[in-house]
């Protein structure tokens, strides 16, 4: 599943107007064909590229304190956000109740000192913050996909469904991606089989060949966050081609002035979206990320942008 996997480009409608209030409005975009990658990037391809070059992740540089006015010197240590499972119910507007700033929690050790990727080097890669997502990418010759580019390739040419296979989560009983069953954050069935990441390539593709675009892990993409998506245009001729996010200023959370972090997108769910908390696992589903926390469910997949047919 190493190759890449050529996405013809065309005309879509983006976005949802039945779920999430950051998904609206549905509105029409056109993205240029591009290669992207079958899976997530691994465990296995992401050690190569730090033996190859030495990269050392956000995760696991020194913290500057300046940079986190107010935090427990304790917790000013290479780390990581884990996510930890609750005893019983929560108050699920808290998050930090299942997060915890982990100490030497990393791509290495997903759950802190002690834990290995040794049996999971083909799991997604997690704890990468965007600026090691991008440098891989480019070490790969490649880069990472704009919002548009990813949900486009998550739809696989069918539009106006909910789920990556259409409009009900568990079709026929059959479990087509990795995420919470049951009520979250503290009582997981694992009817899908799994209760943390999974083995890449677990599920069945899209009609693109793509795994795991719903669930398993969150993805990075390359764009600023907005709160909304901008509005169809009153001429039809004037569909945004290749779209991108808004400004690096505009993506700051305004519910958190003190802490002045630029947000991207990432999409797709993970293993935690459960439908007691969080129904995300779908193409149209987005969330912002700061750009420089990595946590146990966000990973990411790398493109490619160019003609397939180079020779015509």
């Amino acid at each position: 599943m190493s190759e890449l996997v050529w996405i013809e480009g065309r005309a879509f409608r983006m976005g949802s107007d039945a779920h999430y209030p950051e998904e609206a409005p549905v509105h029409s975009v056109t993205v240029d064909g591009f290669w992207m990658s079958p899976t997530t990037v691994t465990n296995a391809q992401f050690a190569e590229f730090v033996a190859d070059t030495g990269y050392v992740t956000v995760a696991e540089r020194p913290l500057d304190p300046a940079d986190f006015p107010g935090a427990p010197v304790e917790n000013l240590v290479p780390g990581s956000l884990v996510f930890t499972m609750t005893r019983g119910p929560v108050d699920l507007r808290h998050l930090s109740q299942w997060w915890t700033w982990t100490p030497g929690a990393s791509w290495r050790h997903p759950e802190g000192a002690g834990s290995s990727i040794d049996e999971r080097l083909d799991h997604p890669v997690v704890h990468v913050a965007h600026e090691d997502a991008a440098v891989y990418a480019t070490w790969a010759g490649r880069c990472l996909p704009t919002e548009a580019e990813w949900e486009y390739a998550a739809r696989g040419g069918v539009e106006g469904k909910a789920f990556v296979w259409g409009d009900e989560a568990v079709p026929d009983g059959q479990y087509l991606a990795n995420f919470w069953q049951g009520d979250f954050p503290y009582r997981n069935s694992q009817a899908d089989g799994f209760t943390g990441t999974a083995p890449v390539g677990s599920f069945p593709p899209n009609p693109y060949g793509l795994y795991d675009m719903a669930g398993n892990v969150w993805e990075w993409t390359d764009d600023w966050y907005a709160e909304s998506h901008p509005a169809d245009p009153d001429k039809p001729c004037c569909v945004p081609v290749n779209p991108r996010g808004p400004s690096v200023e505009a993506s700051y959370d305004p519910d958190q002035p003190q802490f002045q972090i630029p947000r991207k997108v990432i999409k797709g769910g993970s293993f935690l979206c459960a439908d007691n908390y969080c129904q995300r696992y779908r193409p149209a589903a987005r969330r912002p990320q700061m750009i420089d926390t990595g946590m146990s469910h966000v990973g990411f997949r790398t493109i490619r942008r160019e003609d397939p047919h180079p020779d015509g």
